[in-house]
Protein backbone atom coordinates (compact mmCIF):
# COMPACT_ATOMS: atom_id res chain seq x y z
CA UNK A 1 0.00 0.00 0.00
CA UNK A 2 2.85 2.38 0.83
CA UNK A 3 4.45 1.69 -2.54
CA UNK A 4 1.16 2.38 -4.33
CA UNK A 5 0.79 5.64 -2.42
CA UNK A 6 4.33 6.69 -3.40
CA UNK A 7 3.63 5.91 -7.07
CA UNK A 8 0.36 7.86 -6.93
CA UNK A 9 2.09 10.79 -5.20
CA UNK A 10 4.85 10.77 -7.82
CA UNK A 11 2.31 10.81 -10.69
CA UNK A 12 0.36 13.60 -8.94
CA UNK A 13 3.51 15.71 -8.53
CA UNK A 14 4.45 15.19 -12.18
CA UNK A 15 0.90 16.08 -13.28
CA UNK A 16 0.90 19.21 -11.13
CA UNK A 17 4.32 20.28 -12.36
CA UNK A 18 3.24 19.77 -16.02
CA UNK A 19 0.16 21.90 -15.34
CA UNK A 20 2.27 24.64 -13.75
CA UNK A 21 4.74 24.46 -16.61
CA UNK A 22 1.91 24.92 -19.13
CA UNK A 23 0.72 28.01 -17.23
CA UNK A 24 4.24 29.36 -17.10
CA UNK A 25 4.83 28.85 -20.83
CA UNK A 26 1.43 30.31 -21.71
CA UNK A 27 2.19 33.34 -19.54
CA UNK A 28 5.57 33.83 -21.19
CA UNK A 29 3.98 33.68 -24.64
CA UNK A 30 1.22 36.15 -23.74
CA UNK A 31 3.51 38.81 -22.24
CA UNK A 32 4.84 40.02 -25.64
CA UNK A 33 1.30 40.11 -27.02
CA UNK A 34 0.14 42.18 -24.06
CA UNK A 35 3.09 44.52 -24.54
CA UNK A 36 2.15 45.08 -28.19
CA UNK A 37 -1.46 45.85 -27.24
CA UNK A 38 -1.41 49.39 -25.93
CA UNK A 39 -3.98 50.06 -23.25
CA UNK A 40 -5.79 53.39 -23.50
CA UNK A 41 -3.97 56.04 -21.53
CA UNK A 42 -5.60 57.20 -18.36
CA UNK A 43 -7.07 60.62 -18.82
CA UNK A 44 -5.90 63.15 -16.31
CA UNK A 45 -8.75 64.30 -14.08
CA UNK A 46 -7.42 67.85 -13.97
CA UNK A 47 -5.39 70.02 -16.33
CA UNK A 48 -3.77 73.24 -15.18
CA UNK A 49 -4.27 75.70 -18.02
CA UNK A 50 -2.70 78.63 -16.18
CA UNK A 51 -1.12 78.91 -12.75
CA UNK A 52 -0.13 81.86 -10.65
CA UNK A 53 -2.29 84.68 -9.37
CA UNK A 54 -5.02 84.10 -11.98
CA UNK A 55 -5.31 80.30 -12.25
CA UNK A 56 -7.47 78.37 -14.71
CA UNK A 57 -8.05 74.63 -14.36
CA UNK A 58 -10.10 72.25 -16.47
CA UNK A 59 -11.38 69.33 -14.40
CA UNK A 60 -13.18 66.09 -15.08
CA UNK A 61 -15.27 64.66 -12.26
CA UNK A 62 -16.57 61.11 -12.27
CA UNK A 63 -19.81 60.81 -10.37
CA UNK A 64 -22.15 57.88 -10.08
CA UNK A 65 -24.53 59.03 -12.83
CA UNK A 66 -21.70 59.93 -15.21
CA UNK A 67 -18.90 62.33 -15.92
CA UNK A 68 -19.11 66.11 -15.54
CA UNK A 69 -16.60 68.79 -16.47
CA UNK A 70 -15.69 72.13 -14.91
CA UNK A 71 -13.62 75.13 -15.85
CA UNK A 72 -12.39 76.68 -12.60
CA UNK A 73 -10.95 80.19 -12.72
CA UNK A 74 -10.34 83.26 -10.61
CA UNK A 75 -12.98 85.91 -11.05
CA UNK A 76 -11.38 89.05 -12.47
CA UNK A 77 -14.23 91.27 -11.31
CA UNK A 78 -13.13 90.81 -7.67
CA UNK A 79 -9.72 92.41 -7.27
CA UNK A 80 -9.33 92.54 -3.48
CA UNK A 81 -9.89 88.80 -2.82
CA UNK A 82 -9.22 85.44 -4.40
CA UNK A 83 -12.63 84.35 -5.59
CA UNK A 84 -12.65 81.17 -7.65
CA UNK A 85 -15.64 80.52 -9.85
CA UNK A 86 -16.71 77.45 -11.77
CA UNK A 87 -18.29 77.04 -15.17
CA UNK A 88 -19.91 73.60 -15.15
CA UNK A 89 -20.48 71.40 -18.18
CA UNK A 90 -22.87 68.52 -17.46
CA UNK A 91 -21.52 66.28 -20.23
CA UNK A 92 -18.80 65.99 -22.87
CA UNK A 93 -21.05 67.39 -25.61
CA UNK A 94 -21.43 70.70 -23.77
CA UNK A 95 -17.69 70.84 -23.18
CA UNK A 96 -17.07 70.18 -26.88
CA UNK A 97 -19.39 73.07 -27.79
CA UNK A 98 -17.18 75.26 -25.61
CA UNK A 99 -14.12 73.98 -27.49
CA UNK A 100 -15.81 74.60 -30.84
CA UNK A 101 -16.56 78.16 -29.75
CA UNK A 102 -12.88 78.74 -28.94
CA UNK A 103 -11.83 77.21 -32.26
CA UNK A 104 -14.27 79.39 -34.20
CA UNK A 105 -13.10 82.53 -32.41
CA UNK A 106 -9.47 81.65 -33.12
CA UNK A 107 -10.05 82.15 -36.85
CA UNK A 108 -12.46 85.04 -36.31
CA UNK A 109 -11.83 88.76 -35.92
CA UNK A 110 -11.68 91.24 -33.06
CA UNK A 111 -15.02 91.60 -31.28
CA UNK A 112 -16.52 88.27 -32.38
CA UNK A 113 -18.72 86.70 -29.71
CA UNK A 114 -19.68 83.08 -29.18
CA UNK A 115 -22.88 83.11 -27.12
CA UNK A 116 -24.11 80.10 -25.21
CA UNK A 117 -27.02 79.60 -22.84
CA UNK A 118 -25.13 80.35 -19.61
CA UNK A 119 -21.99 82.14 -20.78
CA UNK A 120 -20.30 83.94 -23.66
CA UNK A 121 -16.78 84.11 -25.06
CA UNK A 122 -15.55 87.28 -26.74
CA UNK A 123 -12.42 87.62 -28.84
CA UNK A 124 -10.42 90.74 -28.01
CA UNK A 125 -7.27 91.48 -30.01
CA UNK A 126 -4.82 93.61 -28.05
CA UNK A 127 -2.37 95.56 -30.14
CA UNK A 128 0.06 96.39 -27.35
CA UNK A 129 0.16 92.94 -25.77
CA UNK A 130 0.57 91.42 -29.20
CA UNK A 131 -1.91 88.61 -29.00
CA UNK A 132 -5.40 87.26 -29.10
CA UNK A 133 -7.32 87.35 -25.85
CA UNK A 134 -10.61 85.68 -24.98
CA UNK A 135 -13.00 87.08 -22.39
CA UNK A 136 -15.24 84.47 -20.78
CA UNK A 137 -18.31 85.95 -19.10
CA UNK A 138 -20.74 84.09 -16.94
CA UNK A 139 -23.79 85.59 -15.26
CA UNK A 140 -21.80 86.62 -12.18
CA UNK A 141 -18.13 86.44 -13.14
CA UNK A 142 -15.56 86.84 -15.89
CA UNK A 143 -12.01 85.89 -16.77
CA UNK A 144 -9.70 86.38 -19.72
CA UNK A 145 -7.05 84.17 -21.25
CA UNK A 146 -4.73 84.22 -24.24
CA UNK A 147 -4.61 82.06 -27.35
CA UNK A 148 -1.97 79.59 -26.03
CA UNK A 149 -4.19 78.90 -23.02
CA UNK A 150 -7.19 78.43 -25.28
CA UNK A 151 -5.11 75.96 -27.31
CA UNK A 152 -4.43 73.95 -24.13
CA UNK A 153 -8.15 73.87 -23.35
CA UNK A 154 -9.10 72.76 -26.89
CA UNK A 155 -6.37 70.09 -26.94
CA UNK A 156 -7.51 68.71 -23.58
CA UNK A 157 -11.14 68.62 -24.71
CA UNK A 158 -10.16 66.65 -27.82
CA UNK A 159 -8.22 64.14 -25.67
CA UNK A 160 -11.18 63.62 -23.34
Amino acid sequence: MAGLLQVFAGIYIIAVSKHCMKKLLLGILLVPLAAMYKLPSSKAPSVEVRSGAWPINLERTTDRPGVSYSLIFRDEQVMNANVLDTLDFPNIEQLRYFGKGLTALKVGTNGDIARFKDYSITRADKKFDGGIWFVLKDQFCSTSFQQPEADIIVKTIKQW
